[in-house]
């Protein structure tokens, strides 16, 4: 192999990296324009803050659905040197959180409920 051949060998591999780390941070996240238009400001101070010491998968996977608790650990990280977090960005990453463990799993039971029902109604009217 030439030099040549190994350079772009190299910058072919190095693309290749680079687009697979793309891709896995942006699987972290939400895709912003599946969210509802009020949840979005929220979730962008959410990303940008949350992102800048770990993984948005760390708090979207955890499981946590209580505000009390959310609360606790987001002054928790507000507190951690370097943050970034201020006391004002709390009000908009609770926000967020909020509906993202709390009514985002109501209104995804409700539209399953409903589904549930119509596949009922209509597999009951073949008569």
């Amino acid at each position: 192999m030439t030099r040549a051949h190994g350079v772009v060998a190299l910058v072919a591999f190095a693309a290749i990296v680079g687009c697979a780390g793309a891709v896995s941070e942006r699987r972290d996240g939400l895709d912003v324009s599946t969210l509802p238009a009020d949840v979005q400001s929220d979730y962008a101070v959410f990303a940008q803050r949350c992102s800048k010491c770990h993984s948005l998968a760390r708090p979207l996977e955890s499981g946590i659905n209580g505000d009390a608790f959310w609360r606790m650990y987001v002054e928790k990280m507000r507190r951690q040197p370097g943050s970034g977090i201020s006391e004002a960005d709390t009000v908009p990453i609770l926000r967020f959180l909020h509906w993202y463990s709390v009514e985002r799993p109501k209104a995804a039971a409700a539209a399953e409920s409903a589904a549930a029902a119509v596949a009922a109604d209509a597999g009951g009217s073949g008569g």
